[in-house]
């Protein structure tokens, strides 16, 4: 019972999901970063207004930004403050990670993607992956995959 109440509680912390990431790249490395945010972006995500799957992570004179992630501002947000839902976001990393992956990015010629925005302590937590970008030919290689298994599944059930 209690990893049940546990899958609800994560699924609720979930704000949003970039399952485009997934199918567009190999997914190398993960990292959790924290957002500086704004309070009425704060209000958003707590109303689940956020959407991810746009956005994309650049590494600029030795600090991580969130480009393109689309935060909807409320309406009820404060009337003196004009809201950009599409600003660009810093992003709360550690010194040595983020030499880590500028290293990665400029050198190895990877990408750094947006996965999961979700809720941790109270505290707004980005998810972002070290990618590779995938071919066509990859994508339906993987989507064969995906197809046989689910297809397995389905004689293992029904006998």
């Amino acid at each position: 019972m209690p990893q049940q109440k546990e899958a609800t509680e994560h699924a609720a912390a979930t704000i949003a999901l970039n399952k485009r990431a997934r199918f567009d790249y190999f997914i190398e490395e993960r990292l959790e970063a924290g957002l500086a945010l704004q309070g009425w972006e704060v209000k958003s995500l707590r109303a689940h207004k956020a959407q991810i799957t746009e956005g994309y992570v650049l590494i600029k004179s030795g600090e991580a930004w969130l480009l393109g992630a689309h935060v909807t501002p409320l309406n009820t947000a404060s009337t003196h403050v004009h809201p950009d839902p599409i600003r660009t976001r810093k992003l709360l990393l550690k010194r040595v990670e983020l030499d880590r992956l500028t290293g990665a990015v400029e050198r190895k010629g990877y990408t750094l993607v947006p996965l999961a925005l979700y809720w941790k302590r109270g505290r707004a937590k980005l998810e972002i992956g070290l990618a590779k970008g995938k071919k066509l030919h990859d994508k339906r290689t993987a989507e064969k995959a995906r197809d046989w298994q689910r297809q397995k599944q389905r004689l293992v059930r029904h006998g």
